[in-house]
């Protein structure tokens, strides 16, 4: 990249950020300090402001820069991710939305513990939700440095490493000075930012073929090197038993992980009513749903115009196909319109990463302090206390996640995070659905349904590809990869379902029918929801 296209680049993230951390500012000037106004802004946003939220939480880097690049560098199969992320809403919008809002007050936790002993199932869920949020932010974190990278010329591999550090920094200062209010303001410019760049670039790409998708899709089939094979299913996952196996374990995750990603069941806290939660699901579907179907475009445009041979490059899994399409939509590296593009491009990214990262880091945080810290001391403590907690927290979660970016840095971002969503799946779903849809659902079935999906999901992750045994794994050079999937969800999700079931049949806990009587009552009608 050229010193202009560096410059501008980089003014646009300055601008963003300090634009951000106003927000911020002002926010924490005007806040009351409550538990409720740090965890869920005082629940006062209308559907909309939420349903745009909600979208900016999901468009995260996974979307905008590693899903566009799996199809760009696999043209069919990449699609998988697209279908996976639309169809998951369904299962939030019919199951989860309205019944988590009336059940819950701040976490997932809260929804479980109305009919369950509130100590073991609160460390429980804490201890899922916390390993899925981190997971999550490794994703975004890698996303930051392949960004920063492309820019800086894919040289400097200290650029990438302060690049995360840095993300990761502003991050903890969004979520301990802002809470959800800022959060929750930040994904809405961001969603509005996205959004715009995908429908330019998506205008863009389709002038260029003067409107013919058909074009679109042969140009990007011939310039793939595989010719057809590029739009047919199989060139990812169609290769042997272990690729189609693992294709059907992503595609379960990817369905059922949304319904049990902590920063996502947050979101319907922020708002007045159950119904208002509905309607910030159709809203977001509705934002979601036209995003994803504008990435099929980009991603199949990235292959016909730069190329899979340039985009891998620049980065081997593909996360910087968009960037480098919007240089050629632009004009090139040496044209102006490029550079501009190129860099407003970078910029939405980079936004998107910022935003995301804040959100999953509140998430987490508010398990850690409402859930873990207030279960492992006698008592609850007070709520100013509870959100000194939530503020430390973020910044242990920070570091962590800072820390495992840097070690899975040449990964592919929606990969990541299709992990994420295998042990959300396998951990956090179980136990919602139970404890929302069964009668006899017991503690022990409770802490079993969490602890029975994630161990299983994290252990398969330790010993698959993923980690050691092949040379993209983190570990190339070990080799103790006995589990030959490189996503756990068709293992890990029925195990979770499994020990649920087996925790509560083995149980001498007797259910307790007047609390599930009020629970199903509460959750189906908000009669004493928070």
């Amino acid at each position: 990249m050229t010193g202009h296209h560096q410059t501008l680049a980089i003014m646009l993230f300055s601008g963003f950020v300090a634009v951000t951390l106003g927000i911020t500012t002002w926010v924490s000037r005007n806040r009351r300090g409550s538990a409720e106004e740090f965890y869920v802004g005082g629940r006062l946003f209308s559907p909309m402001e939420n349903g745009f939220a909600i979208a900016g939480d999901y468009m995260s880097a996974a979307s905008f820069l590693g899903v566009t690049g799996l199809i760009a560098l696999f043209g069919y199969d990449g699609l998988l991710y697209v279908v996976g992320f639309l169809v998951a809403w369904l299962l939030v919008l019919f199951l989860v939305a309205e019944l988590v809002r009336n059940c819950g007050r701040f976490t997932l936790a809260d929804v479980i513990v109305a009919r369950m002993s509130e100590r073991p199932v609160r460390v429980a869920a804490g201890t899922s939700s916390v390993t899925v949020s981190v997971l999550y932010l490794v994703a975004q974190m890698v996303g930051a440095g392949s960004l920063v990278a492309l820019l800086l010329g894919g040289t400097s591999q200290a650029a990438r490493v302060w690049t995360i550090v840095g993300v990761g920094a502003l991050m903890v200062v969004y979520v301990s000075m802002g809470g959800m209010r800022a959060t929750t303001w930040i994904q809405i410019v961001k969603a509005v930012l996205l959004l715009g760049g995908t429908v330019a670039l998506t205008v863009l790409v389709l002038l260029r073929f003067h409107g013919d998708v058909d074009r679109l899709l042969l140009t990007a089939a011939e310039r793939s090197g595989h010719g057809d094979a590029f739009l047919a299913p199989g060139l990812k996952y169609g290769a042997d038993w272990t690729a189609r196996l693992d294709f059907i374990s992503l595609g379960l995750a990817l369905v059922l992980g949304t319904a049990g990603l902590p920063h996502i069941l947050s979101r319907f806290y922020t708002v007045p009513t159950a119904r208002a939660a509905r309607r910030s699901v159709l809203w977001s579907i509705g934002l979601i749903g036209g995003f994803y179907l504008m990435t099929i475009v980009l991603g199949f445009g990235a292959a016909a115009i730069v190329g899979p041979g340039s985009i891998r490059g620049s980065n081997a899994a593909g996360n910087t196909a968009v960037p480098l399409l919007a240089l050629d939509l632009g004009g090139g590296a040496d044209s102006t319109g490029g550079t501009v593009l190129f860099a407003v491009v970078g910029a939405i990214a980079f936004a998107t990463i910022l935003a995301v990262v804040a959100g999953i880091t509140l998430a987490s945080s508010a398990s850690v302090a409402h859930d873990l810290y207030s279960s492992l001391r006698r008592g609850r403590g007070e709520p100013r206390s509870e959100v000194a907690v939530a503020r430390v927290a973020s910044v242990g979660i920070g570091v962590v996640a800072i820390a495992l970016g840097l070690l899975a840095r040449d990964m592919n971002v929606a990969f990541l995070v299709g992990l994420a969503f295998a042990v959300a799946a396998s951990a956090n779903l179980p136990v919602l659905l139970y404890s929302l849809f069964w009668r006899g659902f017991t503690t022990r079935g409770a802490v079993w349904a969490v602890y029975g999906g994630l161990i299983p999901a994290l252990a398969l992750v330790a010993l698959s590809p993923v980690v050691s045994g092949s040379p993209d794994s983190l570990f190339p050079g070990a080799d103790f990869q006995y589990f030959p999937l490189q996503n756990p969800g068709i293992v890990s999700i029925p195990l979770g379902f499994l020990a649920g079931w087996l925790g509560t049949v083995t149980s001498a806990e007797l259910p307790d029918e007047a609390k599930h009587a009020e629970t199903e009552v509460r959750s189906l009608t908000g009669a004493g929801a928070a």
